[in-house]
C-alpha cells in the first residue's frame, strides 16, 4: 500500500469524521432558535405548554450540543495529525479564524448553557431569555467562523504566498468579506434549520399518529410546517445564486455537478461514469431543464460545456458532486412539496388527523441532514484535488503516516462513533417516550 492508499485512507477518515460532525451542529443551529423561540412564547403568552415544550426540547438540544463539542474536536486534531502539511501552510489564515470560533463562539455557549440548562427557578425570566439567547447566538457564531474558514479554502483570497509555502493574509477583509461567504453561511443557517424543523415535525407527527401528547404534537408539527414552507423557496434561491456566483472560482465543480462528457443541453438524472473513457455507461437524461435552469435560457438553445473542458489532473471525481448535488436539490423540492400539502391539509382542518401525512412527515424526519450532507459531498468532493482551491493539492497536504495507523484509526473512530450515535439515539428516544412534561400553573419569577 502506498502513497495513493495514505491519501484515500486519510481522505476516508476525515470524511467519515466531518460528516458524522456535521450532523450535531446541524442540529443544534436549528434546535437552538426553536428553544428559543418557545421561551420567548411562554413569556409572551404564559401558556405553560409552550413552557412544557421548551424543558421538552432544552434536554435534546443539550445532549445534541455536547455530543456535537466532542466530536468537534476530533477534527481539530485531525488537521493537525492527518494533514500536517495543510497545517502548516494555512495556519497563518485559518488558525486565526478557528481561534475566533473558540473566543466568540465557545465561550459565549460555555458561559451561558448552564444558566439555559439550570437556571430555570435559579435566575430571572429575563436572564433565562438572555441566556437562551446569547447560547443560541453562539452555535450561530460558530458557524459562521467554520464557513468562513471553509470559504476561504474553496475561493482563497487576501493571502500572499512566501516561499516556504505558508499563505499569509495580506488583507483581513478580504479573507472575511469573500464573495461566497455570504450566500454559503446563510445556505448552511437555511439548512440547519430545515433538518431541525424536520426533527421537530418528525416527532410531533409520532405523537399525532399514537394519539399521545396530542397538543404538544399538533403545536410542533404547526411550527415546523410554517417553517418549511417559508424557508424551502429562499433556501433554492439561495443555493441557485450560490451556484451562479461560484462559476468564476470553480468552473469545475458545476461542470462535474452536470455530468456531461460532451457539450448537451439535456440534463441528467442518473449516471455510471467511466471517466478513463470519458463517457458514461449508463445516463438517464431528460431535456428542456439545462436551458432553462443552468443557462437561463428561454431559447432553449444553450448547450452544457463538458468536463472535459477541465484538464484531467484539476477534475473532481464525477460521482461526489453529481449525486451530492442531486440528493440535496431533490429533496429540497420534495420537502417543499410536503410543505405545500401541510398547508392544504392545514386549511381543510386535516393537518392534524391525515395519518398519510403524519406517517410522511415521521419518515422525512432525516432528510434535512441527508440535504446537508449532500451540499457538503458536493462542496468538498467538487473541490478536489484541490484542498486549498487551485493553490495547495490534497495529495500535497496529507501528513507521512504509515498507513496502517490511519487504517487501524479509522476503525476506532468508526466503533466510538457508532458507540456515540447509539447513546444519542437511545437518549433522544428515551426522551421523545416521556414526552413534554405535563404543563403547571405559572410560577412566581424568581429574583435577580
Amino acid at each position: 500500500m502506498g502513497s495513493e492508499s495514505l491519501l484515500n485512507l486519510s481522505r476516508l477518515q476525515f470524511a467519515m469524521t466531518a460528516l458524522f460532525h456535521v450532523t450535531l451542529p446541524t442540529l443544534t443551529v436549528g434546535t437552538s432558535l426553536f428553544v428559543a423561540f418557545l421561551y420567548a412564547a411562554w413569556l409572551r403568552t404564559r401558556n405553560p405548554a409552550w413552557l412544557a415544550l421548551f424543558r421538552f426540547w432544552r434536554r435534546i438540544f443539550a445532549v445534541t450540543f455536547g455530543l456535537g463539542v466532542v466530536t468537534g474536536i476530533v477534527l481539530t486534531f485531525e488537521l493537525g495529525l492527518n494533514w500536517g502539511r495543510y497545517a502548516h501552510d494555512v495556519g497563518p489564515v485559518v488558525g486565526p479564524l478557528l481561534g475566533m470560533e473558540v473566543v466568540s463562539a465557545f465561550c459565549l455557549e460555555a458561559a451561558f448553557f448552564g444558566v439555559m440548562v439550570y437556571g430555570e427557578n435559579r435566575v430571572s425570566e429575563r436572564v433565562m431569555m438572555f441566556s437562551v439567547a446569547m447560547v443560541s447566538l453562539g452555535t450561530l457564531s460558530s458557524t459562521t467562523w467554520i464557513i468562513m474558514a471553509n470559504t476561504w479554502m474553496q475561493a482563497p483570497t487576501g493571502y500572499r504566498r512566501m516561499s516556504n509555502g505558508q499563505f499569509r493574509v495580506s488583507d483581513w477583509g478580504e479573507v472575511i468579506l469573500n464573495p461566497l461567504f455570504g450566500w454559503r453561511v446563510t445556505h448552511m443557517f437555511l439548512g440547519a434549520l430545515l433538518g431541525a424543523s424536520l426533527l421537530v415535525a418528525g416527532i410531533g407527527a409520532s405523537y399525532l399518529r399514537r394519539g399521545v401528547h396530542r397538543d404538544a404534537g399538533a403545536r410542533m408539527v404547526s411550527m415546523a410546517v410554517a417553517t418549511l414552507l417559508l424557508v424551502l423557496p429562499v433556501q433554492i434561491a439561495v443555493g441557485d445564486t450560490l451556484g451562479g456566483r461560484l462559476l468564476p472560482y470553480q468552473p469545475a465543480k458545476l461542470l462535474a455537478t452536470e455530468g456531461h462528457w460532451q457539450a448537451t443541453s439535456q440534463y441528467n438524472l442518473f449516471i455510471v461514469p467511466d471517466e478513463k473513457a470519458h463517457k458514461n455507461t449508463v445516463q438517464v437524461s431528460v431535456p428542456f431543464i439545462t436551458p432553462l435552469v443552468i443557462g437561463k435560457d428561454w431559447s432553449m438553445k444553450f448547450k452544457e460545456p463538458p468536463v472535459t473542458t477541465i484538464p484531467a489532473a484539476d477534475r473532481p471525481a464525477l460521482l461526489w458532486p453529481f449525486y451530492g448535488f442531486r440528493i440535496m436539490f431533490f429533496i429540497a423540492w420534495g420537502l417543499l412539496a410536503t410543505a405545500l400539502v401541510g398547508v392544504v391539509l392545514r386549511l381543510r382542518g386535516r393537518l392534524y388527523v391525515s395519518r398519510r401525512f403524519l406517517r410522511l412527515l415521521t419518515w422525512l424526519t432525516p432528510f434535512g441532514v441527508f440535504a446537508v450532507w449532500g451540499g457538503w459531498v458536493t462542496a468538498e468532493g467538487g473541490r478536489q484535488p484541490w484542498v486549498v482551491y487551485n493553490q495547495l493539492r490534497t495529495a500535497d497536504a496529507v501528513s507521512s503516516l504509515a498507513t496502517w495507523s490511519v487504517a487501524v484509526s479509522i476503525a476506532v473512530l468508526a466503533v466510538v462513533y457508532a458507540t456515540l450515535a447509539t447513546v444519542w439515539i437511545r437518549t433522544v428516544r428515551r426522551y421523545i417516550h416521556e414526552g413534554p412534561p405535563r404543563p403547571e400553573p405559572v410560577r412566581a419569577e424568581a429574583s435577580s
